[in-house]
Formats: structure tokens, sequence, C-alpha cells
């Protein structure tokens, strides 16, 4: 058995990082134990001397040599009984809140030391470090892969890895940072108020982007109100003369202009946008094409996604590039070659001669209502969306699955709804709809009935993991 609680368990979901922009090897400030004792206030179990100069990792199976180990004591395991798997894969040493039989920092709180060193690391490179907060109710990540892209053609680029993007993810990757990094991307999520400003006090980012307010989240929050509050928290937590990059078709979003006293930069499809999306098309795949447009450039930009909500996305990226000081012709070349983390719209052949739409990493209702957009927008036979449950909707999440089984059923031919969670969303599309019992009757029915040419859409909330019935499906 190997420690899964909670870290492992988190770095399977985040997906995979394009290598271009972060590679499996990545330097770091070095430090010996004795320093980091000093830095976050503990005790050394071992050696003091010991220097640590590869990355943190929560998961010992991901330690490099040279790397430091938190052990996070879960609800099921306990990290510190695998600080010898973490050895064997080249950590030289633990931070824990017991000794370990790897040389030791000894805290009271983990977390509060990991962030803590993170602060103190990231403070000593910021002197030609600028740093990027993004954060939204949907499209963060794959805009944080746009945003890496169009920062790491000009520089050494680090950024969050998948969608790790929490208390324990934002420290992890301000630690991958080292003298050479140019740029750092920090995703930042958040399930209440306050959990973004928490992240942005462990370092003011120069560029804050705010994607849009949505409804994820909503039965944590309880309104949209709160939840811009909860976004505002990342303007709020500029550095001083940083600059907020906002999405100009959002009216909840444009307003956080208010939140700051330095410069605003805005995206979107609206007029008045310093960033505007113009001349969108989409071709057989659903790919999107468009042009760029400032007050005084403009560049096409052809994306190798699926989606036209992904020319937003790059346009937030190109914002924000050009907030960094990198020209909007060079930020539209990058964006043409990028690539995202997984389960986010990719778009595969099947051996069946149908292709598979996988967006299976999360849901919320605008980002499943974006995915069946980019369905209907594929050339092919017959639409098939495969759907699950959108979690954290609180007293609106009846309504919410209803109103997206009638936009599913105008968009794709069947709706093949997945488990209980899914009951709302069949009687919502109607005589469209088909409703499986669990994953496996999804597999079982998706066997018997696609056919050449089929167009197959997975999507639903992390906790349904369709990502097994779309990979049943590869």
């Amino acid at each position: 058995m190997t420690y899964s609680e909670p870290a492992s368990s988190y770095l399977y979901l985040a997906g995979l990082a394009p290598a271009r922009w972060l590679p499996r090897r990545v330097g770091i400030v070095p430090l010996s134990l004795g320093e980091i004792a000093a830095v976050v206030g503990g005790t050394v179990a071992g050696d003091d001397a010991v220097t640590v100069t590869a990355p943190a990792v929560l998961d010992g199976r991901l330690a490099e040599p040279g790397g430091l180990f938190v052990a996070m004591a879960g609800e099921r395991a306990n990290g510190h009984d695998f600080a010898d798997q973490a050895g064997e894969a080249g950590a030289v040493a633990v931070l824990g809140s017991q000794p370990t039989p790897l040389p030791t920092i000894v805290v009271d709180d983990v977390q509060a030391a990991l962030q803590t060193l993170a602060t103190h690391v990231v403070a000593q490179l910021r002197n030609g470090l600028t740093v990027v907060g993004l954060t939204g109710s949907q499209g963060k990540t794959s805009t944080k892969d746009l945003l890496a892209a169009v920062l790491s053609n000009a520089g050494p680029t680090v950024a969050t890895i998948g969608s790790l993007n929490n208390e324990l993810g934002v420290p992890l990757t301000m630690l991958r940072a080292d003298m050479g990094t140019q740029y750092l991307v920090l995703e930042m999520g958040a399930r209440r108020i306050g959990d973004i400003a928490e992240l942005a006090g462990l370092v003011a980012p120069d560029i804050a982007v705010v994607l849009n307010v949505g409804k994820a989240h909503l039965g944590e929050f309880g309104s949209r109100g709160a939840i811009a509050k909860a976004k505002g928290e990342l303007v709020e937590g500029l550095a001083p003369g940083g600059t907020a990059v906002l999405n100009a078709d959002d009216p909840r979003g444009v307003a956080m202009r208010a939140l700051t006293d330095g410069p605003v930069v805005t995206f979107g499809r609206a007029e008045h946008a310093d960033v505007r999306v113009l001349d969108l098309a989409l071709d057989r795949l659903g790919r999107p094409s468009f042009t760029l447009r400032t007050a005084d450039a403009s560049a096409r930009v052809a994306l190798p996604l699926v989606g036209a909500h992904q020319a937003l996305n790059a346009a937030a990226a190109a914002a924000a590039g050009l907030s960094a000081g990198i020209p909007l012709e060079v930020a539209a070349a990058a964006l043409g070659t990028v690539s995202l983390s997984k389960w986010r719209m990719e778009l595969r052949d099947l051996a069946s001669g149908a292709m598979l739409l996988n967006d299976s990493y999360n849901a919320n209702p605008d980002s499943t209502r974006a995915a069946l957009d980019a369905l209907a927008a594929i050339e092919g036979g017959r639409r098939i969306a495969v759907l699950g449950e959108m979690l954290e909707l609180g007293q609106e999440s009846e309504a919410e699955h209803r109103a997206i089984g009638a936009y599913a059923a105008a968009r794709a031919d069947v709706v093949a709804t997945v488990g209980a969670g899914g009951r709302s969303i069949a009687a919502g599309a109607g005589e469209a709809a088909v409703a499986l019992a669990d994953n496996d009757a999804a597999v079982d029915w998706l066997r018997g009935h696609i056919a050449a040419g089929d167009v197959v859409l997975v999507k639903a909330s992390r906790g349904a993991c369709l990502d097994e019935v779309a990979a049943a499906l590869t």
C-alpha cells in the first residue's frame, strides 16, 4: 500500500502538465535542513547539514534525488509511514510532525510550515520573477495551460501541475521555482470565502487573472455574489502596482476593477474589451480560429483545442501575457501550439470509428454547456452526450440538472445519463434520454450502441469518476 490520503489521490486527480513548460526535473533554491528549520520554526531530527536540492512532494513515489517529502497525516493513512518509500525514490529529508527514518524537520503544523517555506523561497526570487495568480469558476486549468505556453516562449516558466490549486498545491508549485525562473503561474481555487485571500497572502501576485464568476461550488458559497467576493480576493491580494486581468463579458468580473488602484486589462468579445476576440469560426472538429485585437495590434490565432469557449480562455492568456510584456503576436504564435492537462476536452479516435470528447475531469452548469456546444460543433454522425452528476450546487441542484438535460437534448441526438445523480438530467432531456445505472452500465451500453462517425462526449463532476467510462472506451 502506498500513502494516498490526501496526497497521492489529489496528485492523481490533477492530471499531467505539458512537459514543454514543466520538465520532470526542476531545480530549486538549495537549503539545508538547519536553514529550513529556522525558517519554519521547527527542529531537526537527524543531520541538519543535509541539503534539499530538488522539489517538495506530497507523494513519496514522486520524490526526486535530493527532494523533500512532505508527510501529512490523513484520515486513512499517515504519510510518515512512507518516508522509506520516499527515500528509495530519492528524497533526502522529510517535513513532518514526527521523526522518521530520514532526517526530518519536525513541526507542529506541517501545512503551515510548507506554506511558510514556500513564501520564504519565493521572496528570495522576486527580483526578476513575475508571479501570476489565476482563478475563476470554470476554465482555470485550461487557461493556466494556455498562459504557461505563452510565458514559456519568453522565459523559464513554472506553473501549477494539473489542478493542484489549493492550500497544498500552491506552495508546492512555488517551491519548484529557482533562480532561473522568470514566470510563476499559480492557479488558485476556492470552496469558501477567504481561501483565495489565504493563497494570495503566500505570494502577492504581480498579475491577477479572474476568468469569470459562475456557478461552480454554488452549494458551498450560497450565491453568485459570494462567489464573486471570493474570486475578488485575488485582485485585492495584488502586489502594489500589480495588474488585474478581468473578463469584459462578465459584469461581476469586470466590476472587480473597483478592488484595485492598479492597472486593469480586460478581455472578451465585448466592444470595450482591451483584448478582443473577433471573427470566431470553428473547423469540422470544433477547433476555434479567431483574431485577437488590441488598440494597436491584431493577431490571428488557430487553437489546436476543441470548443468555442477556448477563444475567451486564450484571450485571457494573451491579456496576461501583454501585462507581463509579451507582444500580442508572440502570444498568438504560442497559443497555436498549446496542449492541455488531461481529461479536458480531449478529442481522440476510437477503434469503432467513433470519436471521443473526454471532458471528464470536472463539471458545473457553465462548463457543461460549453462542452455540449463543442459536441454540437463537431462534424460527424450521431452526437451522444454521456453526462453524470454536477456536484456542489446546493438548493439549485435539481433545477440546474434539469436545465442541463434540456440543453443537452437540443445539442445531442442521445443524452445518456449515468447514476442516480444523472436522473434529473434525464428528466430534463425527455425523449432523448437513456438512463444508465452506473459506470459499468454506461460502458456496456456505449459498446453496444456507438458506431463509426458518432461523437461521444463524457462529462461530469470529479466524484462521478466518468474518466473510467472514457478509459474503457479507449
